[in-house]
C-alpha cells in the first residue's frame, strides 16, 4: 500500500457514498458504494481476501470518493458511474436480449403487431412472450377472432383478409369508433388473462348457432375455441393469479455470485435469465446494483410485481425500481423464490470448473508471465507483426489481449505508407510511431507489455521509436520462432535476453496464442490487400474498363477466381460489351 492511499484512508468520512479505484495509469478499474465510506474502503486494504479480490487490490494505486446524502443516492450514483467508466472489475450487463410483445396501436384504424420495442404513448403492449413464435401464434389467433386491419397504409380496394373475414375493410367502408372500441376492449381482456371467459362466450354462441341449425357458423365458433385451447393453454399454470412478475434468487460461493430471474407472465413461468459474475462487495449490496442495471441497461420490461429474497433491503429496492416489491414468507410464492435460489446455486456449482480452467489459462498466466519477466502483471498486451512478399503490399497488424483474452474490437490494421521495398525494420518503426502517437494524442490506455513478432532488429527498431521519439517507458519483448515456425522463446530486456519459460506452462501457451493470432490477423489483411490490388491491376490494363465497370465487376464476382471461371457470355450478362468481354476473358486465362 503506497503513501497516497495511506494518507487518504485516514481522511475518509463517516458518510454514505461511492468510491472509484484507480490503477497506476489513473484508469478507473472499480466503482463501489458504501453505507459508511470509511469502513468499506479501508476493508480492501486490511485483513485477508480471496485471490480474485487480492488481484483487484494489487492493481489499486489511488482512489477517490463522492459523498451522498442517502443509500439510495449512492446506489443510483454507482450505477451511473459504472455506465460512464465501464470499469473492468464491475459487472456490466451487456445482454441486449429483449422479448417480443403484442402491440395494439392507438390509430384511428387500430392494428395488432408483434414488436420488441416499447414506446410510451404509442399503444397498448401485452407480454412479454418467451419467444417470437409464441407471440406470433397468439397474434394469429387474435387475427382470426377480431377483424382489425393488417395493412400499414390503407389501400384503395379490399384485400384478401377482407374475403377471409379477418378485416372490416376500412379502406372502402366506414367503421365506427364504437366498433373498434368494443374489439380493442375484447382483445385487451383476452391478453390480460380473460381468454377463458371469451372461450365460454364462444361456447354459448356455438351452442346457440347449433340449435338454430346454423351449422357452418357453429363450426366457425368451434374452430375458434380449438385455436384458443391450442395456443393459450399449452403451459401448466405456476400461480393461481394472472399477475406479471419477476422472481429473483441468488447464490454466493468462492467469491462469485449467480443471479437467477424467473419471468412469470399471466401466471406462467415463460423464461429465465442467468447471470454469473465475480463478487468484490457485500452480496446484498452487489445484488441491488445488479437489480438496478438489470432494468435500466439490459432492456428488460418492468412487471407489476417483483419477488426478492428476504435478505435484500425491500424499501431501497422499491425506491430504486418504483414497482411493487414482495418478499414472500410462506406458501407457493416463497417456494418460487427458493426455486430461483436453488437454480442459482446449481448454476454456480456447474460453472466453477470452467471458471477455474479459464483463469488458469488467462489471469494466472499473465500473473506468472509478469513474475518471470520482472514487470507489473501485463493485464493489457499489444502485439505487432509485419507481412509482405518481397516488399509488395506491405502491411502491419496489431492485436490486443486484455486479461489474457483477445479484445478483437481493439485490433488495428496498418498499410505501410513511408517504406519502399522489403524493409521490416522501417515498417516496424512506422507502425509503432503511428500507433503510440495516436494513443498519446487521444489519451488511450497504454499497454502493460508490447510484443513484437520478430527478431532482435525489429524489437530494437520499436524500442528506438518508443523511447527516443515518444519518451515512453513500456516493457517491450519479442517472440522468436524455431525451424518449424513455432514459438520457441521470449526475448526481453536491454540488452535483449531469453526469458526462461517452461514450454508446457500456461504463460508459454499464452504467448503462443498471441503470436499465432497476430500472425493470422496480419497475413489475412495482406492477402486481402494483395488480392484486391492484383484484381484491379488486370482490369486497369484493358481498354473499355473504367472505374465504373471495374466497380461493377468487383461487386458482381468478388474475387479473381470467380471472374476467371466466368465465360465471355457471363461477363457480357452484367453489361460488359462483347469485344471488351472477350479481351477480358482472354487476359484472365493467360
Amino acid at each position: 500500500m503506497n503513501s497516497v492511499i495511506t494518507n487518504k484512508l485516514a481522511l475518509l468520512p463517516d458518510q454514505p457514498g461511492c468510491y472509484l479505484m484507480k490503477d497506476r495509469q489513473g484508469t478507473i478499474i472499480y466503482v463501489g458504494k458504501a453505507k459508511v465510506l470509511k469502513n468499506r474502503v479501508r476493508s480492501y486494504f486490511t485483513g485477508s481476501h480471496d485471490a480474485k479480490t487480492q488481484r483487484l487490490v494489487g492493481e489499486i494505486e489511488d482512489f477517490e470518493y463522492i459523498m451522498t446524502s442517502s443509500d439510495l443516492e449512492a446506489l443510483v450514483l454507482e450505477m451511473n458511474l459504472i455506465k460512464k467508466y465501464d470499469p473492468k472489475y464491475n459487472v456490466m450487463l451487456k445482454d441486449d436480449k429483449s422479448y417480443p410483445f403484442i402491440k395494439l396501436t392507438n390509430e384511428r384504424h387500430p392494428r395488432l403487431i408483434t414488436t420488441r420495442k416499447v414506446q410510451r404513448g404509442k399503444g397498448k403492449y401485452f407480454g412479454p412472450y418467451p419467444n417470437v413464435g409464441a407471440a406470433n401464434e397468439t397474434k394469429k389467433l387474435l387475427d382470426r377472432l377480431y377483424p382489425l386491419r393488417k395493412c400499414t397504409t390503407l389501400p384503395d380496394r379490399v384485400c384478401l383478409y377482407y374475403h377471409m373475414g379477418q378485416c372490416l375493410a376500412p379502406c372502402v367502408k366506414e367503421v365506427s369508433k364504437e366498433t373498434y372500441r368494443e374489439m380493442t376492449d375484447e382483445i385487451a381482456r383476452f391478453l390480460n388473462g380473460g381468454y377463458k371467459e371469451i372461450k365460454k362466450e364462444l361456447s354459448e354462441k356455438m351452442k346457440e348457432a347449433s340449435e338454430n341449425l346454423e351449422f357452418e357458423r357453429a363450426k366457425e365458433f368451434r374452430d375458434q375455441i380449438l385455436h384458443i385451447e391450442a395456443t393459450m393453454e399449452k403451459q401448466k399454470m405456476t400461480m393461481t393469479d394472472f399477475t406479471d412478475r419477476d422472481v429473483f434468487g441468488f447464490a454466493v460461493d468462492k467469491g462469485w455470485m449467480c443471479v437467477q430471474v424467473f419471468f412469470v407472465r399471466q401466471g406462467k413461468l415463460i423464461e429465465r435469465d442467468v447471470s454469473l459474475f465475480p463478487l468484490y462487495n457485500e452480496p446484498e449490496d452487489e445484488f441491488l446494483t445488479f437489480l438496478g442495471q438489470f432494468y435500466s441497461k439490459a432492456n428488460h420490461f418492468k412487471p407489476r410485481e417483483i419477488f426478492l429474497p428476504e435478505d435484500i433491503d425491500e424499501e431501497l429496492a422499491m425506491k430504486l425500481l418504483e414497482v411493487k416489491i414482495t418478499q414472500p414468507k410462506r406458501g407457493k410464492k416463497k417456494e418460487l423464490v427458493k426455486l430461483a435460489e436453488k437454480n442459482a446455486k446449481q448454476a454456480l456449482d456447474e460453472k466453477f470448473a470452467l471458471i477455474e480452467r479459464d483463469e488458469e489459462r488467462t489471469i494466472k498466466a499473465i500473473e506468472s508471465l509478469g513474475e518471470q519477466m520482472g514487470i507489473y502483471t501485463p493485464f493489457r498486451i499489444e502485439a505487432f507483426d509485419n507481412s509482405n512478399i518481397q516488399g509488395s503490399a506491405p502491411v502491419s497488424a496489431m492485436i490486443v489481449f486484455v486479461d489474457g483474452k483477445p479484445a478483437k474490437k481493439e485490433y488495428r490494421k496498418y498499410k505501410i505508407k513511408t517504406v519502399k521495398g522489403p524493409d521490416d525494420y522501417d515498417s516496424m518503426r512506422e507502425v509503432v510511431r503511428r500507433r503510440y502517437s495516436r494513443v498519446l494524442k487521444d489519451g488511450l490506455p497504454l499497454p502493460d507489455l508490447i510484443i513484437i513478432d520478430g527478431g532482435k532488429g525489429q524489437i530494437e527498431a520499436a524500442r528506438e521509436v518508443l523511447e527516443n521519439e515518444l519518451g515512453l517507458d513500456i516493457p517491450l519483448g519479442g517472440l522468436a520462432k524455431d525451424d518449424k515456425h513455432q514459438t520457441s522463446e521470449l526475448l526481453y530486456g536491454n540488452p535483449l535476453q531469453i526469458v526462461p519459460l517452461e514450454k508446457r506452462s500456461q504463460e508459454f501457451y499464452l504467448l503462443q496464442r498471441i503470436q499465432d493470432e497476430v500472425h493470422r490477423f496480419a497475413i489475412t489483411f495482406h492477402r486481402q490487400l494483395r488480392g484486391k490490388s492484383a484484381f484491379q491491376s488486370i482490369l486497369d490494363d484493358i481498354d473499355g474498363i473504367g472505374p465504373k465497370r471495374k466497380k461493377q465487376l468487383l461487386k458482381h464476382f468478388g474475387s479473381m477466381k470467380k471472374m476467371k471461371e466466368a465465360t465471355a457470355e457471363e461477363l457480357q450478362d452484367i453489361g460488359i460489351p462483347e469485344s471488351v468481354a472477350k479481351v477480358l476473358h482472354e487476359k484472365l486465362n493467360e
